[in-house]
């Protein structure tokens, strides 16, 4: 990725170093119910699913998130993409009359208080609705060179990308719509699939971001998005089970098969339209 003349956005909060504190009573996107081990390495996984949520307790949020080191090249690139994001989805929301409220992101080190409970790194990267941040514990970018073998920086962008379509879900009222429906839902097969479509249109706003960014700044370079494909096929709910266990179980999915990822992603990329990216009103995903 070309990002050397990029902006910083100032919306990161570096927790790194800050410690734990204590969990948040809040409320979760509400996505999953695979077991913890598989859930815990995918990208825009709910946290209340994975982590252990205490309700009624106070807020204890670090009081030292500082400014990026000047010689932290990993978390400038992160501030980069997320200003890379702004604003693309500046630009979108203004050609609809609207004001977009850009999400903060959160880097820490293994675990942190958010409005959706204890923020932990195992969960991977994951974005909270109810204070509108992702949170990120950059050694998840090492965890998918080595164990998804997903490596390169257009990779890691997407990851980001992808978290920040679950926030353009939630201020677009579709996060609470799934949930509603997951909760009426008929059977958990159900329930499911309306959380592997919602992940699946987290996806295709991530290839809307990468398709608007190249388009006004040239930012991708030959084999970003072989790397961004590489990296969704690697955590799609088929390859992720048959990894732990050898064998897929499709009615447990919430985040769509690798042929699903790939093809939402691109579907995003190539035409650049949210709202081609309506993966509900689709019969077949």
């Amino acid at each position: 990725m070309r990002l050397d003349d990029e902006r910083e956005s100032s919306n990161v909060e570096d927790r790194r170093g800050g410690g734990g504190g204590l969990p948040i009573g809040g409320r979760g996107i509400g996505l999953g119910t695979i077991a913890i081990a598989l859930v815990a390495m995918y990208f825009g996984v709910d946290p209340s699913v994975v982590l252990n949520i205490s309700q009624g307790l106070q807020q204890n949020v670090p009081a030292d998130a500082q400014a990026i080191p000047e010689n932290d090249p990993m978390a400038k690139f992160v501030a980069k993409v997320l200003a890379s994001t702004e604003d693309t989805w500046g630009k979108i929301f203004e050609a609809s009359g609207q004001q977009y409220p850009a999400p903060k992101l959160v880097l820490f080190t293994g675990q942190t208080p958010t409005a959706c409970g204890s923020g932990q790194a195992a969960s991977g990267p994951f974005y909270c609705p109810g204070d509108q941040k992702v949170y990120i514990d950059l050694s998840f970018y090492q965890e998918m060179k080595t164990r998804f073998h997903a490596p390169g920086d257009f990779a890691q962008a997407y990851v980001i990308a992808h978290e920040v379509g679950h926030h353009i879900q939630n201020l677009m009222g579709t996060s609470d719509k799934v949930q509603k429906a997951r909760q009426n839902a008929r059977s958990e097969a159900q329930s499911n699939q309306y959380s592997v479509r919602l992940e699946l249109q987290a996806d295709c706003y991530a290839g809307v971001w990468a398709m608007h960014a190249d388009g006004a700044d040239r930012i991708l370079e030959a084999g970003d998005v072989e790397e961004a494909m590489t990296a969704a096929a690697a955590i799609g709910d088929d390859a992720l089970q048959k990894q732990a266990q050898g064998y897929a179980v499709p009615d447990s999915f919430t985040h769509g098969t690798s042929a699903q990822r790939m093809q939402w992603f691109n579907q995003g990329l190539r035409t650049g339209d949210i709202k081609r990216c309506n993966t509900f009103s689709t019969a077949a995903i």
